[in-house]
């Protein structure tokens, strides 16, 4: 007597097989994904520190200035800084480099 192996569970198993190799390929590409996306956010986070710590900077300078200094130096800084005014006998350098 020879055994004769049935087919029956053939067409199944190909498909079972199929379906967890594209469950597979799914999974890994969502992480792909997710990590670029990760990475992107990472960049962005540095960048809000960076002006966090700028302007606590800011902040503690105007605070002393407040505190120690006189209405009149604010006013001269803050034309100075914001508006760019100086004295009309003053010499300005600007420092090109970028730095």
């Amino acid at each position: 007597m020879t055994k004769i192996k049935s087919t029956d569970g053939f067409p199944k198993r190909i498909i079972f097989k199929f379906s967890i190799l594209a469950l597979a390929l799914y999974l890994v590409f969502s992480m792909i994904s997710l990590q670029s996306d990760l990475v992107e956010q990472r960049k962005v986070l540095k960048e809000k520190q960076k002006q966090i710590s700028e302007l606590r900077v800011s902040n503690d300078e105007l605070k002393s200035l407040l505190k120690n200094g006189s209405q009149k130096e604010l006013v001269e800084r803050a034309a100075r800084e914001k508006l760019d005014f100086v004295y009309s006998n003053e010499e300005v350098y600007l420092d090109r480099k970028g730095n």
